[in-house]
Order: structure tokens, then C-alpha cells, then sequence
């Protein structure tokens, strides 16, 4: 028969020692145990053969008990002859304190003072909120407010640019928006012409041109890119029409519901009359109610039919993948606003001419489409599967954009639907496949007809600026564009990504902490020691 392992007897040194609870046998004394439990622990501890059937014997015990004896006895000793632990350096407790706080800052959107509870909970250094102002702005010092290439490389990229407000001040913002990286994001006192002007020229000097830029018509951000970069300019599609004529269909269905409601309240008053008198009143006003609420009706029904006929004019290919040129979307898009004008609506024909204001620079991605189409023709695609193709990424585009799971399923069937056709028509491999569907839509991702992705990026800023009470600092900006281009993406089209990975196509080794920490081991070391 083998003998036991001594390994299998281990105990964790943090457990309690405990005393006998109760004894059994009174002649064994404690000595007598520990005479027991030392024969039995060295001969477990040098392979010594029949000792433990011995004593078993020899005392009238189990060997069972021996065994406990013997591991007691083992973890004491553990104890009392094991090294002591070396304490965490200061630098190490620093840089604990550092990550914790980093970290709750920025990936728990906590407040200052929410940060300097958790930490003085768990017994963190520097957890007052004097020392976590002052170290967050030390370190976001180190950080650049913009996005630089490798020495000498130009990288050529499309804009996407907005202003972002905390309370009154402005933040000049920048995006990339195929990777969603933050490009620019400073801190201003005025969003004039000299200041968008300044802002793209420093894009400029850090190697990243633009391609053409996607804004809003706002006059400082216009001619501020007039005078930096020139081109063209591709005016925002959602600013120009989604923004100015889609919250009327909400409006209009509010007064809907309401003439209605009107409608059942008069109702309610007729059926309550009693005299003549009273209920030829009330029927006149019960009448009124009625045609009022055809009209709130119909208004609803007819304008938010001519919104999305104009809205499906901005798409860039038809319901069989064919390219749509900007002409046709625009000569589309003025025949619904026509038609909105003849509904006799004031308040839309306001927006209505706002909209023809912003048409003359509103279908230059349509040109860039062309461009790009052309490019995905040249990957070896045959012309009916790149049909399918394109018509699945616009599908794809619907589905990511879609708020309620009703559209949204029906987006995703049809993406699928014509993913289908363009693998039935390509007949490869699943693999290639997927490669085809990437290479393509990677082009396609190209084609930027909104600044949409800048309202995301402020959704994302705005629960720091609330929970600063708006006083924000530049600091804390470039700290936050760190997080946000060096964080991985959990879900979406971007998941297990970075935007900086996205943008410079080399991949991301070290998490958004560890690049921090490094940089302040770089530049400001004195950071990571007692002061």
C-alpha cells in the first residue's frame, strides 16, 4: 500500500487554529497527542513505511485521527517557520491608489467626491478629493488633446466635427467615423471662425488631413473650414433634415392625441346635457371637435408619410443595390418638401425653407459613393453580388440606426436576406465569404453623410460633465479621449476592438490603464512616489 502524499495534506495559512472542541479520550493526553502527531507528520514527511498502522495499534485509534493530528501539527508549523511577507513598496501603494482612482473616475463615471468614498473604503492612498483633483489634472496634463500619426506618415481621414457645450462654454470636438476615435477635443471660449480654423490646422500639423468634412451649417464651423482646409464640405444630413423635420412627426402626433382626447371630453359634456338649450350648444362645439380632430389627424398622417418618403431619398442605393445619383435624391427630396408646403402647416413651412437652405451641399457623399463602389469592383466581385452586397450594408446601416426592436428586426432580417444572395452568387467558402463581406463593407463604411457619431460622443461626455457640475476642464478632457480611444469596445459592429486599433491598424497589446501608467512613468515618475 502506497503511502499518502504529504502534499495532499495542505491547509491555507490564513485559516484560524482552533482548540479540541471536546475529548474522548482522556488518556490521551497532550502530550501523548503531540507525541502522535510528530511520529505520524515524520513519517509522512520521509516516506517511513507502517508507522501510522503502528501507532493506530499501539494507541487504539483510528488512523484517520492520526492523519488529522499529523496535518494540525503540519499547518502549525507552516505557520510558525514561513518567511514573512515583504510589504508593498510606496511606489507600488501609489500606483494601487492611482489605477483604483483612474478607474472609478473614468470607467465607473464617478464623481470626485463618489471616487474619494470608494477609495477611503477600501484604505487607498490619496483618497481625499484635494488629492484626486490635483493627480487626475497632473495626468491629464501629460496627455496630448490630439490624435498624432507616426513622424512623417499623413494619414487622410473624414471629419466629422460639432460643438459640444458645458453650460455656456464650448468644446470643439472631431471624430473619426469609421473607427469612432476622438481626433480633437479641446476646451474653448468662443466657436468662431478663428477658432474651428485653428482647430482643424492643428489636425493638420499632427499628420491627419481630411478628405472632406461633415458638419452642421453652423457659420463659425463653415467658414472656419473654409479657411483651413477648402474642399468640400458634406452638410450634415440628420442637422439638415432628420433634426429640423423629424421632431415635428412627434409634435404633430401629440396634437393628435390631444384633439382627440378634446374630442371624447366634449363627447362626454353632450351625453351629460339635459335641456334642449345645453345640448344644442354643446353639439355645435362637439361638431367643431370632431373636424378638428380629422384635421390633427390627417395633418399626423400626411406629413409623417412625406417625411419618411423624404428621409428615403438620402439612402445611396435603391431596393435592388443600383447606385442612386445625388440629382435623383435631390430632385426626390424637393418634391416631398413641395408637397410638405402644400399641407399649409406654418411651422413646418419654416422648417421646410430652413431645409432648402442646407440642399446645396447636402448630396456630395453621393459622389464619394460612386468612388467607393467603383473601388469594391476592383476586389473581384461580380456586379450582381456587389448589388446584394451594398444593399445589405444599407440594410445593416437601418438595422444599427433603428430605436424600436420591431424595426430593427425586420433591418436585420433583410441585411440577411441579401447577404445571402451575394454568397449564393459568389459561391465560396464561408470563410471567403467573409472576407468578401468585410472587404466590402469596410469601403462602404467610408461613405459619411452625418455627424450623428458626434452625438454619440457626447452622450458618452455628458455624465462626466454632469457629475463635475459642468466644470470641466481641459485636463479632464484629454483624459477622457485617452479612455474613449484606448477602451475595448464589449459589444456592437466594433466589439473586441479599440478605436485607435480601428484607426491605426495595428493592434492594441495593452489595456487604456497600463498605457497611462506608462506614459506617467515617462514623463512624470515623481507621481508614483512619496511625497
Amino acid at each position: 500500500m502506497p503511502l499518502a502524499n504529504p502534499d495532499d495534506f495542505q491547509f491555507a495559512l490564513e485559516e484560524p487554529f482552533y482548540g479540541r472542541l471536546f475529548t474522548r479520550r482522556p488518556d490521551l493526553t497532550n502530550d501523548i497527542r503531540l507525541l502522535i502527531g510528530t511520529n505520524a507528520l515524520h513519517a509522512l514527511l520521509n516516506g517511513v513505511w507502517g508507522t501510522i498502522t503502528h501507532l493506530a495499534d499501539e494507541y487504539g485509534i483510528s488512523r484517520t485521527f492520526i492523519y488529522t493530528l499529523a496535518n494540525s501539527l503540519k499547518k502549525v508549523g507552516q505557520h510558525l517557520f514561513e518567511e514573512a511577507a515583504a510589504a508593498p513598496s510606496a511606489s507600488a501603494l501609489r500606483e494601487q491608489a492611482l489605477t483604483g482612482m483612474l478607474s472609478l473616475r473614468l470607467e465607473g463615471t464617478s464623481s470626485i467626491g463618489a471616487t474619494s468614498t470608494v477609495m477611503s473604503r477600501f484604505g487607498l492612498e490619496m483618497s481625499s478629493t484635494g488629492s484626486i483633483s490635483q493627480s487626475l489634472s497632473q495626468i491629464g496634463g501629460l496627455l496630448p488633446m490630439t490624435v498624432s500619426t507616426e513622424l512623417g506618415i499623413i494619414q487622410y481621414l473624414v471629419f466629422t466635427s460639432d460643438e459640444i457645450f458645458s453650460k455656456q462654454v464650448p468644446i470643439l470636438i472631431t471624430v473619426d467615423p469609421c473607427s469612432s476615435a476622438i481626433l480633437r477635443m479641446e476646451l474653448a471660449n468662443t466657436r468662431n471662425a478663428d477658432d474651428w480654423k485653428n482647430h482643424f490646422e492643428c489636425l493638420s500639423d499632427n499628420g491627419l488631413k481630411a478628405i472632406y468634412l461633415v458638419s452642421d451649417d453652423g457659420t463659425g464651423i463653415r467658414a472656419g473650414h473654409a479657411k483651413a482646409i477648402g474642399g468640400v464640405r458634406q452638410t450634415d444630413t440628420y442637422h439638415a433634415i432628420a433634426h429640423r423635420l423629424g421632431s415635428w412627426c412627434g409634435r404633430l402626433e401629440t396634437a393628435a392625441y390631444a384633439a382627440l382626447e378634446k374630442e371624447y371630453d366634449v363627447e362626454r359634456k353632450l351625453k351629460s346635457a339635459k335641456s334642449k338649450g345645453v345640448q344644442e350648444k354643446r353639439q355645435t362645439t362637439y361638431t367643431q371637435a370632431i373636424d378638428l380632430a380629422e384635421k390633427a389627424i390627417t395633418l399626423y398622417d400626411e406629413y409623417s408619410y412625406l417625411y419618411r418618403c423624404v428621409i428615403s431619398e438620402l439612402n445611396l442605393f435603391d431596393g435592388n443595390g443600383h447606385l442612386r445619383s445625388g440629382r435623383q435624391a435631390e430632385e426626390g427630396i424637393n418634391m416631398g418638401l413641395t408637397l410638405i408646403e402644400e399641407l399649409n402647416h406654418m411651422p413646418t413651412r419654416k422648417a421646410v425653407t430652413q431645409v432648402r437652405h442646407a440642399l446645396p451641399d447636402l448630396f456630395h457623399y453621393f459622389d464619394i459613393a460612386k468612388q467607393v463602389v467603383t473601388e469594391c469592383g476592383e476586389v473581384g466581385i461580380d456586379e450582381f453580388s456587389l448589388k446584394a452586397y451594398c444593399s445589405a450594408w444599407q440594410w445593416g446601416k437601418a438595422a444599427r440606426k433603428a430605436k424600436k426592436s420591431g424595426r430593427k428586426k425586420i433591418a436585420q432580417d433583410q441585411e440577411q436576406f441579401c447577404l445571402d444572395i451575394a454568397m449564393g452568387l459568389q459561391q465560396e467558402t464561408e470563410e471567403e465569404d467573409l472576407l468578401t463581406q468585410h472587404a466590402v463593407y469596410s469601403r462602404l463604411d467610408k461613405i459619411v453623410q452625418s455627424s450623428a457619431l458626434v452625438e454619440c460622443i457626447n452622450s458618452i461626455l455628458r455624465p462626466y460633465l454632469n457629475n463635475c457640475k459642468n466644470q470641466i476642464t481641459q485636463e479632464m478632457l484629454n483624459l477622457i479621449m485617452h479612455y474613449h480611444n484606448h477602451r475595448r469596445y464589449r459589444d456592437g459592429v466594433r466589439k473586441g476592438k479599440t478605436p485607435m486599433e480601428i484607426l491605426t491598424g495595428t493592434e492594441q497589446t495593452q489595456d487604456w490603464l497600463e498605457i497611462l501608467l506608462n506614459i506617467v512613468r515617462e514623463k512624470k515618475p515623481e507621481l508614483l512616489l512619496i511625497s
